[in-house]
């Protein structure tokens, strides 16, 4: 993919082109993508809001622009799969299921977070809705998203993981040791690049050789799609092909995700290393909301029934943040919850030196 090719401009594994998602498709299920969809919108961008407020510290990765990728997928899935991720992570959070309230009040420090304000915006699970975390270290989540798969195939429960990762972590040793342990176990596993073109800032060009990375698995014999990750149900086409070969016995599966993201790398990031007109150009002509929304208003939707979808999700994110406001920070004594010592003097020790 050349420098700053559209991922629409030409037919992939599960894509239309440049035309927006099939009016043919159930409204319904339209319907319910453009709530999901405008619901991690509008909550990134009340949490860049946050972060510039200094009402959320330390790092944080906002999906606005990838939201048909984790939207798509998640149509995909039955009770009991699961979804596993990097630090880009909310999107994936709201599109399993998890509340709003606990992932704006995690991303500000606060006790009713998920991971009772512990965790911050990299590192929130939920076991009750199958999310095994954004993770922090570059690709660590692959090999873990491959042990999920092995306890599936171990359990023999029909259950399908989801383990998602960047073009930039693509690259790393254990995404490929995860490649052959999954292909040799034939392991319900997707793998599922997201590759928004620029890793942390250097375009993917750059910094791979392989030019179509749902090739990457090919020597371990994994089948790969190329899916324009801009339109949702491109997405959640490969994405049905995808889970249901995994729940078939017939091992992994590698989607490369062509999406886009119109913010820096994290909120520090000036993204200096792409044009202005770029971004504008991806906003204008494929940006995966407009996209459904066009398909609902050509299909008959009125622009009321879209308002009140776009008000509803509006009152959502803001009650999140006024939760996440009021919530109060965690106690000193969670210093003590959730942390693994070696044994009860141990912690002693460290209590005392903690004084």
């Amino acid at each position: 993919m050349a420098l700053g090719t559209d991922p629409s401009t030409k037919r992939r594994a599960g894509g239309r082109g440049k035309d927006a998602p099939d009016p043919g498709h159930n409204q319904d299920l339209l319907s319910k993508a453009y709530r999901d969809m405008l619901l991690i919108r509008r909550f990134e961008e009340k949490a860049g809001q946050l972060y510039g407020m200094g009402l959320i510290g330390g790092f944080c990765h906002l999906y606005i622009g990838q939201e048909a990728v984790v939207v798509g997928m998640q149509m995909t899935l039955q009770e009991g799969d699961q979804v596993i991720t990097s630090y880009r992570d909310h999107g994936h959070m709201l599109a399993t299921g998890m509340e709003a309230r606990g992932v704006m009040a995690e991303l500000t420090g606060r006790i009713g977070g998920y991971s009772k304000g512990k965790g911050g915006s990299m590192h929130m699970f939920s076991r009750e809705k199958g999310f095994y975390g954004g993770h922090g270290i570059v690709g660590a989540q692959v090999a873990l998203g491959a042990g999920l798969g092995m306890a599936n195939w171990y359990r023999n429960n029909g259950q399908v993981s989801l383990t998602y990762f960047g073009e930039g972590a693509s690259n790393q040793g254990q995404v490929y040791e995860s490649y052959n342990f999954a292909a040799l176990l034939k392991l319900p596993v997707v793998f599922i690049i997201e590759n928004n073109r620029y890793s942390m800032g250097t375009s993917v060009e750059r910094g791979s050789a392989s030019k179509d990375l749902s090739k990457n698995g090919s020597p371990w014999g994994i089948k790969g799609e190329q899916v324009n990750g801009m339109d949702v149900m491109a997405v959640r086409e490969a994405g049905l092909r995808a889970v249901q070969a995994c729940r078939n016995g017939e091992g992994p599966y590698l989607l490369e995700m062509l999406t886009y993201r119109y913010r820096g790398h994290s909120m520090s990031d000036p993204a200096k290393y792409r044009t202005r007109e770029e971004v504008q150009k991806m906003r204008e002509q494929n940006d995966c909301i407009e996209l459904v929304r066009k398909a609902l208003t050509e299909a008959g939707v009125t622009e009321a029934d879209l308002k009140t979808i776009d008000d509803e999700v509006k009152a959502i994110v803001q009650d999140a943040a006024d939760f996440a406001q009021a919530s109060p920070e965690p106690p000193e004594s969670e210093l003590w919850t959730d942390v693994l010592l070696p044994s009860p003097m141990d912690a002693d020790s460290v209590r005392q030196g903690a004084r």
